[in-house]
């Protein structure tokens, strides 16, 4: 397990920002994967997917748009927002696209094939998840408006988890978005990968301390605070 920095130098703040940055690039070949499964995207994918056909955009500028939606309620629902959660709105969609370019693998021409590169790509998410967290500058925007809104309604967070989920789906396959096994696959086995990701490293996200936005930019730039 690598050691997190507390990011209380600008030195740690940017190392931990790179950390974050290019976390979440890998990330993006994972989600790469499970798109080019070609059997059902996972179901924000689906919605991403189906804003970039409705609107003649790429994936990864739907991506951003969305994010930056979400982004906005994580802010109006006053949760905390971090540096990362920025770099994770405008990094995982566009490196998404970067891949799609590349077209680095085949498209897998049996249901096998198709399954074995949507567990990859769940895979490379899982393990590039814990790198992103451990980097301590915040949370993904969709993940921090979970939290957000099991915070105010009285059910289970994973009652919050499947609504969202199913909202995503929904309006993205009325957009056009492809949904199939590949989009139960990814609903529910994303979770359990990524939680036996952790548990190889031994990582703990409940006893990450996110930084928060003013407390990076403050030590970032010192001479900007107000006496």
């Amino acid at each position: 397990m690598i050691l997190l920095h507390q990011n209380r130098t600008p030195g740690a703040i940017l190392c931990n920002m790179l950390l974050a940055f290019v976390s979440l690039v890998i990330n993006g070949l994972g989600v790469y994967l499970t798109i080019h499964a070609d059997i059902g995207a996972g179901p924000w994918d689906v919605l991403g997917i189906g804003v970039s056909k409705t609107f003649g955009i790429l994936y990864g500028t739907a991506s951003i748009i969305i994010s930056l939606l979400i982004l906005g309620i994580d802010v109006l629902l006053r949760e905390p927002i971090g540096i990362a959660m920025v770099i994770d709105a405008f990094t995982v969609g566009k490196a998404v696209d970067f891949f799609n370019y590349l077209n680095l693998v085949p498209t897998p021409k049996t249901l096998p094939g198709s399954i074995a590169m949507m567990l990859c790509g769940l895979v490379i998410m899982g393990y590039t998840q814990y790198l992103y967290m451990a980097a301590s500058l915040g949370c993904g925007p969709r993940d921090t408006l979970l939290v957000g809104l099991k915070r105010r309604l009285p059910f289970p967070i994973g009652a919050v988890s499947i609504a969202l989920l199913s909202a995503a789906t929904f309006t993205g396959r009325l957009l056009g978005g492809p949904v199939g096994v590949g989009t139960l696959i990814c609903a529910f086995l994303c979770g359990p990968i990524m939680e036996l990701a952790f548990r190889s490293v031994r990582f703990d996200a409940t006893k990450v301390r996110h930084q928060r936005l003013r407390e990076s930019l403050q030590i970032l730039f010192p001479g900007k605070q107000k006496d």
